[in-house]
Protein backbone atom coordinates (compact mmCIF):
# COMPACT_ATOMS: atom_id res chain seq x y z
CA UNK A 1 0.00 0.00 0.00
CA UNK A 2 1.26 3.47 -0.92
CA UNK A 3 0.99 5.67 2.16
CA UNK A 4 2.02 9.08 3.42
CA UNK A 5 2.39 12.41 1.63
CA UNK A 6 1.57 12.03 -2.06
CA UNK A 7 2.04 15.25 -4.02
CA UNK A 8 -0.49 16.16 -6.69
CA UNK A 9 2.27 17.54 -8.87
CA UNK A 10 1.80 20.73 -10.88
CA UNK A 11 2.85 20.57 -14.53
CA UNK A 12 5.52 23.18 -15.31
CA UNK A 13 4.93 25.19 -18.49
CA UNK A 14 6.69 27.99 -20.29
CA UNK A 15 5.13 31.32 -21.25
CA UNK A 16 3.48 29.76 -24.31
CA UNK A 17 1.86 26.98 -22.27
CA UNK A 18 4.21 24.25 -23.55
CA UNK A 19 5.29 21.62 -21.01
CA UNK A 20 8.67 22.52 -19.50
CA UNK A 21 10.43 19.17 -19.09
CA UNK A 22 13.59 20.63 -17.58
CA UNK A 23 11.59 22.14 -14.73
CA UNK A 24 9.54 18.95 -14.42
CA UNK A 25 12.72 17.01 -13.75
CA UNK A 26 13.80 19.67 -11.24
CA UNK A 27 10.47 19.31 -9.41
CA UNK A 28 10.81 15.54 -9.23
CA UNK A 29 14.26 15.85 -7.66
CA UNK A 30 13.00 18.51 -5.25
CA UNK A 31 10.23 16.23 -3.99
CA UNK A 32 12.45 13.22 -3.57
CA UNK A 33 15.00 15.30 -1.65
CA UNK A 34 12.27 16.77 0.57
CA UNK A 35 10.78 13.40 1.54
CA UNK A 36 7.62 13.23 -0.55
CA UNK A 37 6.41 9.62 -0.39
CA UNK A 38 4.84 9.39 -3.86
CA UNK A 39 4.02 11.57 -6.87
CA UNK A 40 0.76 11.89 -8.77
CA UNK A 41 1.59 12.86 -12.34
CA UNK A 42 -1.16 14.34 -14.48
CA UNK A 43 -3.78 14.55 -11.78
CA UNK A 44 -6.29 17.37 -11.96
CA UNK A 45 -3.79 19.70 -10.22
CA UNK A 46 -1.46 18.87 -13.12
CA UNK A 47 -3.96 20.44 -15.53
CA UNK A 48 -4.93 17.11 -17.05
CA UNK A 49 -8.08 18.70 -18.45
CA UNK A 50 -6.13 20.96 -20.82
CA UNK A 51 -3.34 18.68 -22.05
CA UNK A 52 -4.08 16.50 -25.05
CA UNK A 53 -3.72 12.72 -24.85
CA UNK A 54 -0.16 12.55 -26.14
CA UNK A 55 1.05 15.39 -23.92
CA UNK A 56 -0.69 13.81 -20.93
CA UNK A 57 0.96 10.43 -21.49
CA UNK A 58 4.33 12.00 -22.23
CA UNK A 59 4.32 13.83 -18.87
CA UNK A 60 3.53 10.57 -17.07
CA UNK A 61 6.37 8.80 -18.90
CA UNK A 62 8.79 11.63 -18.11
CA UNK A 63 7.95 11.54 -14.39
CA UNK A 64 8.38 7.75 -14.30
CA UNK A 65 11.74 8.09 -16.03
CA UNK A 66 12.91 10.94 -13.79
CA UNK A 67 11.90 9.12 -10.58
CA UNK A 68 13.86 6.02 -11.58
CA UNK A 69 11.99 3.79 -9.14
CA UNK A 70 12.93 5.77 -6.03
CA UNK A 71 9.31 6.44 -5.01
CA UNK A 72 6.00 5.27 -6.48
CA UNK A 73 4.42 7.19 -9.35
CA UNK A 74 0.65 7.33 -9.63
CA UNK A 75 -0.73 8.47 -12.99
CA UNK A 76 -3.92 10.48 -13.25
CA UNK A 77 -5.98 8.67 -15.88
CA UNK A 78 -9.58 9.64 -15.15
CA UNK A 79 -11.96 10.92 -17.80
CA UNK A 80 -15.68 11.42 -18.27
CA UNK A 81 -15.53 8.92 -21.12
CA UNK A 82 -15.01 5.32 -20.02
CA UNK A 83 -13.26 4.52 -23.30
CA UNK A 84 -10.82 7.40 -22.81
CA UNK A 85 -10.15 6.42 -19.19
CA UNK A 86 -9.28 2.88 -20.31
CA UNK A 87 -6.93 4.23 -22.99
CA UNK A 88 -5.14 6.60 -20.60
CA UNK A 89 -4.86 3.88 -17.96
CA UNK A 90 -3.36 1.41 -20.42
CA UNK A 91 -0.84 3.98 -21.62
CA UNK A 92 0.11 4.78 -18.01
CA UNK A 93 0.71 1.10 -17.36
CA UNK A 94 2.83 0.88 -20.51
CA UNK A 95 4.83 3.91 -19.29
CA UNK A 96 5.69 2.13 -16.05
CA UNK A 97 3.39 3.87 -13.57
CA UNK A 98 2.91 2.05 -10.27
CA UNK A 99 -0.80 2.84 -10.00
CA UNK A 100 -3.50 5.05 -11.53
CA UNK A 101 -5.82 7.65 -10.03
CA UNK A 102 -9.18 8.03 -11.73
CA UNK A 103 -11.40 11.02 -11.00
CA UNK A 104 -15.14 10.46 -11.18
CA UNK A 105 -16.63 11.30 -14.58
CA UNK A 106 -17.33 15.03 -14.51
CA UNK A 107 -20.21 17.03 -15.97
CA UNK A 108 -22.28 14.09 -17.21
CA UNK A 109 -23.32 13.21 -13.60
CA UNK A 110 -23.64 9.41 -13.78
CA UNK A 111 -25.78 7.47 -11.33
CA UNK A 112 -24.15 5.35 -8.62
CA UNK A 113 -24.68 2.31 -10.85
CA UNK A 114 -23.06 4.19 -13.72
CA UNK A 115 -20.05 4.95 -11.52
CA UNK A 116 -19.78 1.32 -10.50
CA UNK A 117 -19.90 0.08 -14.08
CA UNK A 118 -17.46 2.78 -15.26
CA UNK A 119 -14.78 1.86 -12.74
CA UNK A 120 -15.44 -1.85 -13.11
CA UNK A 121 -14.87 -1.57 -16.86
CA UNK A 122 -11.55 0.25 -16.43
CA UNK A 123 -10.34 -2.19 -13.77
CA UNK A 124 -11.21 -5.20 -15.90
CA UNK A 125 -9.58 -3.69 -19.00
CA UNK A 126 -6.21 -2.75 -17.46
CA UNK A 127 -4.38 -4.83 -14.87
CA UNK A 128 -2.80 -2.10 -12.75
CA UNK A 129 -3.62 -0.93 -9.19
CA UNK A 130 -6.31 1.74 -9.40
CA UNK A 131 -7.37 4.44 -6.94
CA UNK A 132 -10.83 5.99 -7.14
CA UNK A 133 -11.07 9.77 -6.81
CA UNK A 134 -14.14 11.50 -5.42
CA UNK A 135 -14.19 15.30 -5.58
CA UNK A 136 -17.82 16.42 -6.00
CA UNK A 137 -16.96 20.10 -5.57
CA UNK A 138 -15.21 19.97 -8.94
CA UNK A 139 -17.10 17.21 -10.77
CA UNK A 140 -20.75 17.64 -9.68
CA UNK A 141 -20.69 13.90 -8.95
CA UNK A 142 -20.50 12.35 -5.47
CA UNK A 143 -19.47 8.70 -5.28
CA UNK A 144 -21.09 7.39 -2.11
CA UNK A 145 -19.31 5.12 0.39
CA UNK A 146 -21.63 2.26 -0.53
CA UNK A 147 -20.47 2.44 -4.16
CA UNK A 148 -16.84 2.58 -3.04
CA UNK A 149 -17.54 -0.51 -0.95
CA UNK A 150 -18.87 -2.39 -3.99
CA UNK A 151 -15.86 -1.38 -6.05
CA UNK A 152 -13.37 -2.39 -3.34
CA UNK A 153 -14.27 -6.02 -4.00
CA UNK A 154 -12.57 -5.73 -7.42
CA UNK A 155 -8.99 -6.93 -6.89
CA UNK A 156 -7.07 -4.12 -8.58
CA UNK A 157 -9.18 -1.28 -7.16
CA UNK A 158 -6.98 -0.66 -4.15
CA UNK A 159 -7.99 2.69 -2.69
CA UNK A 160 -9.89 5.96 -2.87
CA UNK A 161 -8.97 9.64 -2.76
CA UNK A 162 -11.84 11.13 -0.80
CA UNK A 163 -11.87 14.90 -1.27
CA UNK A 164 -15.20 15.91 0.24
CA UNK A 165 -13.57 17.02 3.51
CA UNK A 166 -16.19 14.97 5.39
CA UNK A 167 -14.20 13.19 8.08
CA UNK A 168 -16.99 10.77 8.98
CA UNK A 169 -16.45 9.11 5.60
CA UNK A 170 -13.18 7.60 6.84
CA UNK A 171 -15.04 5.35 9.26
CA UNK A 172 -17.82 4.46 6.86
CA UNK A 173 -15.47 3.65 3.97
CA UNK A 174 -13.17 1.65 6.26
CA UNK A 175 -16.10 -0.36 7.54
CA UNK A 176 -17.26 -1.14 4.02
CA UNK A 177 -13.85 -1.77 2.45
CA UNK A 178 -11.64 -3.26 5.16
CA UNK A 179 -8.15 -2.54 6.41
CA UNK A 180 -6.34 -3.44 3.18
CA UNK A 181 -8.09 -0.69 1.20
CA UNK A 182 -6.19 2.62 1.08
CA UNK A 183 -8.13 5.74 2.02
CA UNK A 184 -6.46 9.02 1.08
CA UNK A 185 -7.71 12.54 1.62
CA UNK A 186 -7.74 15.12 -1.13
CA UNK A 187 -8.58 17.94 1.28
CA UNK A 188 -5.45 19.55 2.71
CA UNK A 189 -7.28 21.45 5.44
CA UNK A 190 -8.48 18.24 7.11
CA UNK A 191 -5.56 15.97 6.17
CA UNK A 192 -4.02 15.92 9.65
CA UNK A 193 -7.20 14.77 11.38
CA UNK A 194 -8.06 12.47 8.46
CA UNK A 195 -4.85 10.48 9.01
CA UNK A 196 -5.14 10.57 12.80
CA UNK A 197 -8.53 8.83 12.60
CA UNK A 198 -7.54 6.08 10.21
CA UNK A 199 -6.70 7.46 6.77
CA UNK A 200 -3.60 6.24 4.95
CA UNK A 201 -2.28 9.51 3.59
CA UNK A 202 -2.94 12.67 1.63
CA UNK A 203 -2.85 13.48 -2.05
CA UNK A 204 -1.83 17.04 -1.48
CA UNK A 205 -1.70 20.42 -3.17
CA UNK A 206 0.07 22.00 -0.18
CA UNK A 207 2.82 19.41 -0.62
CA UNK A 208 3.91 21.19 -3.81
CA UNK A 209 5.08 24.09 -1.67
CA UNK A 210 6.02 22.54 1.70
CA UNK A 211 6.77 18.89 0.94
CA UNK A 212 9.03 18.31 3.94
CA UNK A 213 6.51 19.68 6.43
CA UNK A 214 3.59 17.81 4.88
CA UNK A 215 5.60 14.57 4.93
CA UNK A 216 6.53 15.10 8.58
CA UNK A 217 2.97 16.02 9.56
CA UNK A 218 1.40 13.02 7.84
CA UNK A 219 4.07 10.66 9.21
CA UNK A 220 3.33 11.87 12.74
CA UNK A 221 -0.42 11.49 12.18
CA UNK A 222 -0.03 7.95 10.82
CA UNK A 223 2.09 7.13 13.89
CA UNK A 224 -0.71 8.42 16.13
CA UNK A 225 1.36 11.32 17.46
CA UNK A 226 -1.43 13.91 17.61
CA UNK A 227 0.56 16.63 19.38
CA UNK A 228 3.40 16.59 16.86
CA UNK A 229 1.11 16.29 13.85
CA UNK A 230 -1.04 19.21 14.96
CA UNK A 231 1.96 21.41 15.79
CA UNK A 232 3.38 20.90 12.30
CA UNK A 233 -0.02 21.35 10.67
CA UNK A 234 -0.40 24.72 12.40
CA UNK A 235 2.42 26.04 10.20
CA UNK A 236 0.57 24.85 7.11
CA UNK A 237 -2.90 26.28 7.78
CA UNK A 238 -2.30 29.37 5.65
CA UNK A 239 -1.26 27.27 2.66
CA UNK A 240 -4.18 24.87 3.15
CA UNK A 241 -6.53 27.84 2.92
CA UNK A 242 -4.92 30.29 0.55
CA UNK A 243 -3.69 27.91 -2.14
CA UNK A 244 -7.38 27.83 -3.03
CA UNK A 245 -7.94 31.59 -3.02
CA UNK A 246 -8.51 31.18 -6.76
CA UNK A 247 -9.19 27.97 -8.68
CA UNK A 248 -6.56 25.26 -8.20
CA UNK A 249 -3.86 25.13 -9.55
CA UNK A 250 -3.67 28.89 -10.14
CA UNK A 251 -2.30 29.87 -6.69
CA UNK A 252 -0.03 26.85 -6.26
CA UNK A 253 1.64 27.42 -9.63
CA UNK A 254 2.31 31.03 -8.68
CA UNK A 255 3.84 29.84 -5.40
CA UNK A 256 6.09 27.28 -7.13
CA UNK A 257 7.35 30.07 -9.40
CA UNK A 258 8.00 32.25 -6.32
CA UNK A 259 10.20 29.44 -4.99
CA UNK A 260 12.26 29.53 -8.19
CA UNK A 261 11.39 25.98 -9.20
CA UNK A 262 9.81 26.74 -12.58
CA UNK A 263 8.86 29.52 -14.96
CA UNK A 264 5.53 31.32 -15.23
CA UNK A 265 3.14 29.29 -17.36
CA UNK A 266 -0.47 28.06 -17.26
CA UNK A 267 -3.05 27.05 -19.85
CA UNK A 268 -6.30 28.70 -20.74
CA UNK A 269 -9.02 28.74 -19.59
CA UNK A 270 -6.97 29.09 -16.40
CA UNK A 271 -5.21 32.43 -15.98
CA UNK A 272 -2.32 33.59 -13.83
CA UNK A 273 -2.93 34.56 -10.20
CA UNK A 274 -4.13 38.15 -9.94
CA UNK A 275 -1.86 40.65 -8.20
CA UNK A 276 -4.33 41.33 -5.38
CA UNK A 277 -3.73 37.76 -4.14
CA UNK A 278 0.07 37.78 -4.17
CA UNK A 279 0.61 39.01 -0.63
CA UNK A 280 -1.96 36.62 0.85
CA UNK A 281 -0.26 33.58 -0.68
CA UNK A 282 3.19 34.93 0.11
CA UNK A 283 2.28 35.34 3.80
CA UNK A 284 1.09 31.73 3.90
CA UNK A 285 4.42 30.64 2.42
CA UNK A 286 6.26 32.67 5.05
CA UNK A 287 4.19 31.06 7.80
CA UNK A 288 5.32 27.67 6.50
CA UNK A 289 8.90 28.99 6.31
CA UNK A 290 9.38 28.00 2.68
CA UNK A 291 10.45 31.52 1.67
Amino acid sequence: MIQGSIVALVTPMDSTGAVDKESLKKLVEFHIEQGTDSIVAMGTTGESATLDENEHCDVVKCVVDYVEGRIPVIAGTGANSTTEAILLTQRAKDAGADACLLVTPYYNKPTQEGLFLHYKAVAEAVDIPQVLYNVPGRTACDMLPETIGRLSAIENIVGVKEATGELDRVKSIRGLCGDDFAIYTGDDATSCEFCLIGGNGTITVTGNIAPKLVHEMITAALDGNRALAESIDAKLTGLHQHLFIQSNPIPVKWAVVEMGLMEKGIRLPLTWLTADCYETVREAMQQAEVI
